[in-house]
This record gives C-alpha cells, structure tokens and sequence, in this order.
C-alpha cells in the first residue's frame, strides 16, 4: 500500500500540477485533436480522423468527454492524457506484480521478487522525464502503452488464475498439474478472458504503432506451443535420458485452453471491428503517415536503405544512456531514454531475459514486447530529424522499465549469493530502500528539469505557439462593435485557434496556401460590413513563424488602407487600418517585369516587382525609394521537376562604391508552405519581401544585388554563363523625406 502512495503522489505531481500552465500553449496537433472533439460533440463520429496525416479516435473522444464537462478549455484537452499517463504508471506495477509475484517452477507465492520489479519499473516511469513531457501534451501515443499493459495483464490474470499456475509437470504424461487445476477453473475464467480480449480490441484506437501488437500476442502464444510440439514428439519417441526439467512448464492444449483463446480474439475482433472496416473501405487512410516516414522510402534513404536502417537502429540502441530524442515538445533536447546507471541495469535485464527466455515467459514476453514495439520507430524516418523519436517508441516503454527492473532483481540476486549470512527479508529491505532512494532522487530532478529547464526553454514557446494561445486570451476577451474585422496569418495552428477561440469579434485565419491570396483579403472584407477598421496581426519572426504572410498583408495593407495605431504585445503586434479602399481590385502589384537569371542549382528567377506602399515602379529604371516605407519586392521562381535542395536568398543593398550597407536573408517557400526541395513541383510560384529602410541610410544611388543558396550546406549557386553567385537585379536611387 505504501509503494502505491507513492506511486500516486509522484505521478500526480509530475503529470498534473500547473497542467494549464505547462507546456506554455498549444500544440497544433494539440488543437487539431481538440477540432475532431469538437465535431464529435456535434455528432460527426468517426474511428479514425483523416486531418493532419490522420489520428486515431480515442483521444479525439477522450478530449470529447472532457470538453462536454470543463469547457473548451486547455485543460479539456490536455487532462485525458496525463490521467492516462499517470494510470500506466498504476497497470505497470500490477502487471509487474502479475509476472514476477510467483515463482515459475513451484508456483510459490515471491513477494520480494514482484515487489520489487513492479515497484521499481513503475516508480521509473512515474519519474521519467521524457513521460512526463509527453504524458503533459495531448498525444495520442501516451494510450497504447496503458492499454497494452492493461491488456497483457488481464490476459496473463485470466489465464494463469490458479493458485499454482506453474507448478511442475507429471513426467509420466507430460502433464502440468497446475495445467489441470487451470482447465477446471477455467468455466469460471471467461469473463476476464473477455475483458483482456475487450482492452485488447481498443489497442488500434490508440496511436499506429499499435498495429504491431497483433504480432506480440501472436509470437508469444506460439512460443509456448513450439516446446510443447517438442516434448509430445520426445514422449512418442519415449525418450527416458531427457532431463526432468525438460518437461517442466510443459501442459499440451486443451479444448479449455482453445475456447479461451477463441473468446479473447472474438472480443477482440469485435471492439476492434469500426476501425478495421473503416481502412478496408479507406485503404489510403491506413498508410496515410507511414508512406510518409517509411524508412525504406528513397527520398529518405537516400539510396541507401540498409544503411539507413543500420543507422535509424543505432540511434535507438544510443537511446539508452547516450542520446535522447532532439524535439522540445517529447523531451528535454538530447536527454536519454534512460540515463547512465538506469542504462546499465537495462542492459543487466536484457541479458538475463536472453538467457532464461526459454524457461521464464515473462522474461520472454518482455524481450518480445522490446524488439516489436520498437521496430516501428526503427523502420520510420524523418527528412529534418535523426533518431531517436521518443513517441514512436512509446509502445516500448513499459517493458523497457520493467527490464531495468529485472536488472535490479539480477543484481540483488547476485550479492546475496556472495552474502549468504543476510536474511532474504533483511536483503529484500536494504534493496527496497537503496531503489526507492535513487527513484526519489530521480523524481527530484525530473522536477527540476522539466517545470523549470524544460519549461524555460526558448523553443518550448514557439514549438507549443504561445503567442497563439496569449493571442487568443487577448481576442476571445474583446468586445465585438460589429465593424471590426481581425486577420490573424499563420500556418498549423488554426486548429488550435478554432478550438479555443469563443469569442464575438469575426477572425480570418490567413493562409499564403490561397492562390489569389489579395483577392480572398479582399473578398473576406468585403462581406464584413459595414467596416470601419481592420485589425492585422504581425508575429515577431522568432516565435511564430508564417511564411511570408505578415509581409504580404503588410503590403496590402498599407497599399489599400490607411494604419492608425500599433499595439505592441510579448510575440506579436496588432495593427489597426482604417480608410480601406474596397472599391478597386486588391493586387500585390500590378504586373511582373520579365528577368532571366538561371542558376546552375536548377532554380531560375524570372520576374520582379517592386515599390513603396501602393506605388509600384519599374525595376527597367532607377527605383525611387524615400524615408518611411520599406521596399517591397516580389520575385518570381521557376525550378526544375523534383529539386531536391532547400534554397535561400540573401539580399544586399550595396552603395555606389560597393560597400554592402543592409542584407536580409529568407528562405524560400511555395505557397503550399513547401520548400524548393520538396520536390514533384515545378510550377512558378512567387515571393514576396520587405526591406526595411535603415533611417540612417544617407541619400544616394544604390545596387539591390541577391544571391541564392542552399539551406543545408550554405553554398551559393551560381548564374549560367556568368559563373557569379552575386547578380544585381535592381538599381535604386534613395532619398530622405523632407
């Protein structure tokens, strides 16, 4: 009892205290799962959710239910998953208690043995780092290792409850005795075979790694059916020099034995049965994101698919003790898995399951569960990140605590036979209290890692949108006049502001993905009337990125209204226009004057436009700029069919005598959001820029020079035939305002 104490005060102040405080936001996908909720909630159902690369449905109804009682709210979102991440804590320590409380050869009950191999696994992964920044955001991965403990140990209750459920075979038949006491208590068993086989249905619910459990049920029924086939052909052939210990374990299936095993799959099946029909009617759907992070898939690869696999499997085996996964919203960046000396234990429980997988199953079904439910985060990468990704092992993490914990058990095995004078209770005591010092002391510094490291980081604001959550705090509390209009540009994270957004003022989330980008700004304002003052938001760069569309409202807006104030907040500013001109087309600009630059990159810039405010001038002739505004420059791109690199600008302003005196760099995006590199696209797109006029730039004449390069390796690539990587596209003459 006190072990569970414990357990429940550790887990409840790592997973929910200051829960709508930290992580500081929303994640999109946070925002997406809580959109699917809320469609729920308007009757749309659905086992399976096809947005944003697809998501399973139980914590899209988990977040429904929490909705329906606190609201639209963060917490309604984020609550379904830390209860579920502080319950596997609860289910890993009784399926501990389940697998290690007896003794396999004689059936006796081993309370020091599952004690401390459930209580130590658990207590680990009521502190671990990573599952508490993953148990705090509303991932869908944080169900499947629940429901996988949940349905192991149901299923390994059910079958084994007896009160010697490993007792020792009859030699002369081959026999378990335990194996007849089994059978005759098995009319009373159905029940929780059916439970196991109903949480065990609700697996394919939970996040895609889950459907490589079908294959851990499976090899673990079948490695107790191989020996079994191999004793009955040793009692045929009436092989009297085989060890006695041969047989040990050994009962041959019976009728019971099969009826039980047909009930679990039945209930399975049918609890599973929604989803299952919707992917044999949706085949897409189902490789909807692994087609996307395939491993063996040769944009990923890079021709080179074993040798990816070899490195994806290294970089999970560096997992434990070594590297950890490098994005903020799973982990402290770079911290293991498990850290040194947890590490070390591990791979002590790992060698001690090898060796005796045979004639211990559950030192077997633990091996199992390692290899299988890591397998999928091995056989998935990503372009932009390197193993390992703590998500797509997650089905993997209870067994890996519990295989620390059988380290520990190894370990206390092998001093008390080098100190036989100490009493097992004595030596039981001694390890219970070293283990439950280390827990703590790691429970101390998960706490400071993650509510004050973790939580500090710069990159945890803009990886969860703090802006956008602080944005929407700030709209949802203003009063509506019925003449303003609020354009908030962003990308990913309309979900989160469709979700939490309960306010009177009408908002236009704005997307650079729209072809005629000017003319839905201007459709959209056009049916807001009447309409006296439009409210943009401008996001600071370094905490929410939006492609280009700041610039490209920014130059609407000062082309076809008139700014009266700006309001200046923490990540963003909001600034007011008023005197909209909604009586003529809203362009960009007006048309594109012809340029040729073809670089030997296999991108090529074709067309410029450029000017101050609602002028645009002829880059045929010297630009006329003045004081104020800033320059603003659209260029257009044509690139060859599936470029494969990511390219840059970098523009400079150079005075008369060649000194560069202003440089500004972006990287260049389709309208989609995709960068040059993505590849499949070769259609022309266009970019949009602005360059700020430094205040002190004295009047004169000047050169606008660019030069394109790639992302990655920051090497210029250089114009055909000239053989430069700095090519002027612009001459400007500056003057100041009067």
């Amino acid at each position: 009892m006190a072990i569970l104490i414990a357990l429940v005060l550790a887990v409840s102040i790592l997973r929910l205290h200051r829960l709508t405080e930290l992580p500081p936001g929303l994640h999109h996908d946070e925002g997406t799962h809580g959109v699917n909720a809320l469609q729920v909630l308007q009757g749309e159902h659905a086992p399976f959710f096809p947005e944003n690369n697809g998501r399973e449905g139980m914590i899209v109804y988990a977040i429904a239910l929490a909705t329906s009682f606190l609201g639209r709210t963060v917490l309604a979102v984020r609550l379904p998953t830390a209860l579920i991440s502080a319950g596997t804590v609860l289910v890993l320590f009784w399926l501990g208690w389940i697998l290690f409380g007896r003794d396999e050869d004689s059936g006796r009950p081993t309370p020091w043995r599952g004690l401390l191999i459930a209580g130590a696994g658990a207590g680990l992964l009521a502190v671990s780092l990573g599952q508490t920044v993953i148990g705090r955001t509303a991932l869908r991965g944080s169900f499947l290792p629940f429901f996988l403990s949940l349905s192991l140990a149901l299923l390994w209750w059910a079958w084994s409850h007896d009160e010697r459920p490993f007792s020792s075979t009859d030699k002369s038949t081959g026999q378990s005795s335990a194996g007849h006491s089994v059978r005759a208590a098995a009319s009373g068993n159905w029940w929780r075979i059916a439970l196991a086989g109903l949480c065990t249905g609700l697996l394919p619910y939970t996040y895609i790694t889950a459907r490589f459990t079908p294959f851990l049920f499976l090899l673990f029924g079948l490695s107790f059916l191989f020996p079994r086939a191999r004793i009955e052909k040793e009692l045929k052939e009436g092989d009297e020099s085989a060890p006695p210990n041969r047989f040990q374990h050994i009962a041959l299936p019976s009728k019971a034995e099969w009826q039980k095993a047909a009930i679990f799959l039945i209930f399975a099946a049918l609890v599973a049965a929604p989803i299952l029909l919707h992917f044999a009617r949706n085949p897409d759907h189902f490789f909807l994101r692994s087609a996307q992070t395939w491993v063996f898939d040769s944009e990923r690869n890079l021709g080179n698919p074993f040798g990816t696999f070899l490195n994806n499997l290294w970089g999970y085996v560096l997992a434990f003790g070594f590297r950890g996964d490098l994005l903020p919203r799973h982990n402290l960046v770079g911290k293991p898995v498990l850290n040194l000396w947890q590490a070390l234990f591990f791979w002590l429980g790992v060698g001690a399951a090898v060796w005796q997988w045979r004639r211990r199953p559950a030192y077997r079904l633990l091996l199992l569960w390692l290899v299988l439910l890591i397998l999928p985060a091995v056989l998935a990468r990503e372009i932009t990140s390197v193993p390992p990704n703590t998500i797509r092992m997650i089905g993997a993490i209870p067994a890996i605590y519990l295989l620390v914990a059988v380290g520990f058990w190894e370990a206390f095995l092998f001093v008390k036979r080098r100190f036989t004078q100490v009493t097992d209770a004595r030596a039981g005591a001694i390890v219970g209290v070293l283990v439950g010092l280390a827990i703590l002391v790691q429970g101390v510094f998960t706490y400071r890692n993650y509510f004050h490291r973790w939580a500090s980081a710069p990159e945890i604001r803009r990886a969860y949108g703090t802006g956008w959550t602080d944005l929407i705090q700030l709209v949802n509390d203003q009063p509506s006049d019925g003449s303003t209009v609020i354009l908030v540009p962003g990308y990913l994270w309309q979900f989160s502001f469709e979700y939490l957004y309960q306010g009177d003022v009408p908002v236009h989330l704005v997307h650079t993905a729209m072809p005629d980008f000017a003319h839905r700004i201007e459709s959209a304002l056009t049916a807001s009337v009447p309409l006296s003052e439009v409210r943009v938001v401008d996001w600071s760069n370094d905490v929410i990125w939006a492609g280009d569309e700041d610039q490209r409202l920014a130059v609407l807006f000062d082309k076809y209204g008139h700014l009266l104030s700006t309001e200046q907040y923490n990540d963003f500013q909001i600034k007011s226009y008023a005197e909209l001109s909604l009586d003529r087309p809203w362009t960009l600009y007006e048309s594109l004057d012809p340029l040729t630059v073809n670089y030997d990159g296999g991108i090529a810039l074709t067309g410029l436009a450029a000017g101050q405010g609602e002028e645009q001038q002829s880059s045929q002739s010297p630009l006329s700029l003045k004081e104020g505004n800033p320059l603003w420059l659209a260029l257009q791109w044509q690139t060859a069919p599936d470029l494969g690199t990511d390219f840059a600008i970098s523009l400079r302003l150079h005075d008369a005598e060649g000194s560069s005196v202003l440089q500004s760099d972006y990287v260049l995006w389709r309208p989609d959001h995709s960068s040059t590199g993505g590849g499949g696209q070769s259609e022309p797109f266009d970019s949009l820029h602005l360059l700020e006029i430094p205040a002190d730039l004295p009047s004169g004449d000047y050169q606008l020079r660019i030069v394109v390069y790639d992302t990655e390796s920051l090497k210029p690539t250089v114009e055909l035939g000239v053989w430069e990587a700095e090519t002027t596209i612009a001459h400007l003459h500056y003057s100041e305002s009067n």
